[in-house]
């Protein structure tokens, strides 16, 4: 499984941007039990659980601080996960990570805490003025 993420750059604050996850090793149709999550790490801090959706259903979970600017989907016809986010501010600077787990449930916060299977290398986003 590979993650490849794209869309990240800077952006003044108040802006948005809508970053790319391109997951390769398995089609999100022909395999439904797989959880996709957005991640991130800004520089001196631990990292961060932004959102996951489930392949099968759409299904989404969102972190508190995600909630109301941060929109996670999926293309299945291109086997991309999106992370659409809104009302940029310098605090959302950081290293953005798709990762990606197989599992049989969907659990939540779970993968907020413990990671998941699979990571793409991050794209930096800078929000500054």
């Amino acid at each position: 499984v590979q993650l490849v993420e794209s869309g990240g750059g800077f952006v003044h604050p108040g802006g948005s941007l809508k970053l790319s996850c391109t997951v390769s090793g398995f089609s999100f149709d022909d395999y439904d039990y797989y959880i996709i999550g957005w991640f991130r790490q800004a520089p001196g801090k631990g990292r961060e659980g932004i959102a996951t959706i489930k392949t099968k259903d759409h299904a989404t979970y969102y972190a508190d601080s995600a909630k109301g600017r941060f929109t996670i989907s999926s293309d299945h016809a291109k086997n991309i996960v999106y992370l659409e986010m809104n009302a940029l501010t310098p605090e959302d600077t950081a290293l953005y990570f798709c990762a990606a787990n197989a599992d049989l449930q969907y659990r939540g916060s779970f993968y907020f805490e413990y990671g998941m299977d699979y990571w793409g290398k991050g794209i930096q986003v800078t929000v500054a003025s």
